[in-house]
């Protein structure tokens, strides 16, 4: 991707990834994203799930939705995912740090009344949250998707920015009597607990995509969901 006086990483560049597969990556590993905007001169930030299909990255919610209405209205947006791999335990205060994959992207959004492409986008929320899963719930009626405002916002501006690795201390810190390092962290997903309106047997028979699911699972969905939907998105 095309860094732009907005996305260009000046702090740490070399940390800077343009590589749309990376921004992608990120976008569809996080399980949720931040929506900021600015509305008569107030700062807004709303965290919201979202999903990717190819290059658009999809938002819905009631229609009365302020953030959703705001975005509608041609207010400018700010989208950023986060995913925090690991804490960096450094030997001073100075160097402490975590690990983690950053996505910054700007746009304007674009209101899909198209129900066709309401369907993609949807079908492709609910696999970001969980791969597989759209293939067994029931689908919305024409009612629900009329009831729903889905946003399209263009992945065109956008960078990522990721930190690997131990600490960075100061040579004359290297000599000190502290523990030093880093801990990787994950996304760890428990024990299903079955909605108690189940029936025995159906609560007993949980999905394999439930049993075996992590968000890294879900990556390049938008990719699968997305195939062929140039057609429909033009």
């Amino acid at each position: 991707m095309t860094p732009t006086s907005r996305t260009t990483v000046r702090r740490k560049a070399d940390r800077a990834r343009y590589d749309r597969a990376v921004v992608h990556g990120v976008l569809d590993e996080a399980l949720h994203c931040t929506v900021a905007f600015a509305v008569d001169g107030r700062p807004w930030a709303i965290p919201t799930i979202h999903a990717r299909v190819g290059d658009a990255l999809y938002l819905h919610g009631a229609p009365a939705n302020h953030m959703l209405q705001s975005a509608v209205a041609g207010t400018e947006v700010c989208v950023t995912a986060t995913l925090v791999d690991g804490l960096v335990l450094a030997r001073s205060w100075f160097h402490h740090s975590v690990n983690y994959r950053s996505v910054v992207l700007f746009g304007r959004a674009v209101r899909v009344d198209d129900i066709a492409e309401k369907r993609v986008a949807l079908r492709a929320l609910v696999e970001h949250v969980m791969e597989g899963r759209s293939d067994d719930a029931r689908e919305p009626t024409d009612g629900e998707l009329r009831a729903t405002l889905v946003l399209r916002v263009p992945i065109d501006e956008a960078s990522a920015k990721v930190r690997t690795g131990g600490p960075i201390d100061d040579d004359d810190d290297l000599a000190l009597d502290v523990w030093a390092g880093d801990l990787p962290l994950r996304v760890q997903a428990g024990v299903p607990r079955p909605d108690p309106l189940l029936d025995g047997a159906r609560a007993a028979t949980v999905p394999s995509y439930v049993r075996v699911w992590s968000p890294a699972g879900s990556a390049a969905v938008g990719e699968r969901v997305g195939e062929g939907v140039d057609e429909v998105t033009q």
